[in-house]
């Protein structure tokens, strides 16, 4: 789980600054999972689904609200706002 210091640097300038939520990559955009925050519940769900550091994803359909569709491990899954939230990406050059 991503402590809250962690949490910052995702926000900020560095190394770190392309990497941001699932929910803020756009349709088509592809990622590389690069961490994962939330309870054990939400960790395993995550994990169950391919969600885990190092997967290849891919935004299928994102309208900014509703469910987020997103390509994971040759699946497509159906993630609400706040599970994709708590995906952290790092953006994929196109």
């Amino acid at each position: 789980m991503m402590n809250h210091r962690r949490r910052q640097a995702h926000k900020g300038k560095g190394p770190e600054s392309d990497v941001v939520p699932l929910s803020m990559l756009g349709p088509q955009e592809r990622g590389v999972v690069a961490d994962l925050a939330g309870g054990r519940g939400l960790l395993c769900r995550m994990t169950a689904l391919g969600f885990t550091p190092g997967a290849e994803v891919e935004v299928v359909q994102n309208f900014g609200r509703g469910p987020l569709i997103a390509e994971v491990r040759d699946a497509r899954i159906a993630l609400g706002r706040g599970e994709a939230r708590r995906i952290y990406v790092r953006r994929s050059a196109q």
